[in-house]
């Protein structure tokens, strides 16, 4: 039985011993102690709270909090917002153009930066060869994708496609070599650094574990334009956001009805769980409503190769057409799909799939128009 066969039969005996009350977008997960929940509730406050200039915010800027990007149906979720980023790719090697205010390209600027410089966003760095469009994902989950121990990532890895499959998952590095798992081009470590990484790049926040603000398209911010000390927000406030994110739950898949079962067994038949990992259990945690967790994470956090359409830019050790494979957890709320959302519908998701990834969507495209609705029904429900 291949590795994706075990991770959808212990799905199917997840979902069958489901009995207890369902778990709800924006739910945290199971099992939290008094103390924990206290954090988690805290620690929603501070994600969901509105920074200004006389707060922190900026002086670039592409939202006003965690909570105006990651909000439906509820905090942590998805958003309508859309980012760019920008990176250079030369030679084989990935340049994310930092010295440039990449790779993360600001879309707003306060009052005080606009006065100073004249300018409305953040300028696109002219070396750039990659320019690339993000949708904002949902936090779900992540706290325990945060805890997969990074062995069984690694052993769904194939780079040399020993198996003839034509799946060649790859690791992504840190920059310090630490296996990455965070962001469409999986090249964050963990999740407390996405999180303390995202109040900088995002709205422009300092925080201990990232105390100094980006620069401006490669210059200096002008003297007078950001007057609050860093960090602009304390560890405390750092912690309690992490806390709220990593507790946040995958929401229970939906019950599946008899069209619904059979479009899961398609999804596996036809080579989407190749990929897209059914389940997956993480390590050990000083959290225990977090240690030793089966969940439903439809990823392998691997890089694959999606072919030429799909391609935009390279971030660590991915090329441009590689990206992490999507863990597909509340995908029933999703809106767009994708990682730049140009699919509105799941179907358009997986035929704009290429690379690796042109096999499974051929036996799609194959498929009588039933079990092609068999199979869109079961990813509805996820």
């Amino acid at each position: 039985m291949t590795r994706a066969a075990v991770a959808v039969a212990g799905l199917v005996a997840l979902v069958a011993a489901g009995c207890e009350k369902p778990l709800k977008p924006g739910d945290p997960v199971r099992g939290l102690t008094a103390a924990q929940r206290d954090r988690f509730t805290r620690g929603k406050v501070v994600f969901d709270s509105a920074f200004t200039p006389q707060t922190g915010l900026g002086p670039l800027f592409n939202s006003t909090g965690c909570g105006e990007c990651h909000e439906d149906p509820a905090k942590g979720g998805f958003g309508d917002e859309v980012e760019v980023h920008a990176a250079a790719f030369r030679g084989g090697v990935c340049d994310p153009l930092v010295q440039e205010g990449g790779f993360v390209i600001q879309q707003h600027t306060i009052p005080a930066l606009k006065q100073a410089l004249g300018i409305d966003s953040e300028p696109f760095p002219p070396s750039a060869t990659g320019r690339a469009m993000r949708t904002t994902p949902v936090l779900f989950g992540r706290g325990l994708l945060d805890l997969v121990p990074d062995s069984v990532i690694l052993s769904y890895a194939d780079p040399d496609d020993r198996n003839h499959d034509g799946i060649r998952g790859r690791p992504n590095r840190a920059v310090d070599g630490r296996l990455g798992r965070f962001g469409r081009k999986a090249f964050i470590a963990t999740l407390d650094e996405f999180n303390a990484g995202a109040f900088v790049a995002e709205m422009g926040i300092t925080d201990p574990a990232q105390p100094t603000e980006e620069n401006i398209g490669g210059r200096p911010i002008p003297a007078g334009v950001d007057s609050v000390p860093d960090p602009e927000i304390t560890q405390e406030q750092l912690d309690l956001t992490n806390d709220f994110v990593r507790f946040l739950a995958p929401p229970t898949p939906a019950r599946l009805d008899a069209t619904g079962r059979r479009g899961r067994e398609l999804f596996s038949q036809i080579g989407c769980a190749a990929c897209h990992i059914p389940t997956l259990r993480t390590g050990d945690s000083p959290v225990a409503a977090l240690r030793h967790r089966e969940f439903a994470a439809y990823t392998d956090l691997l890089l694959h190769d999606m072919g030429p359409d799909l391609a935009d830019i390279c971030l660590g050790r991915a090329t441009p057409s590689q990206f992490r494979t999507e863990p597909l957890i509340d995908l029933r709320d999703a809106q767009r799909f994708l990682h730049d959302g140009r699919a509105t519908t799941p179907e358009q998701a997986i035929e704009a799939h290429g690379g690796e990834a042109a096999g499974a969507r051929d036996r799609f495209k194959a498929l009588p128009p039933a079990d092609r609705a068999a199979l869109t029904a079961f990813l509805k429900s996820l």
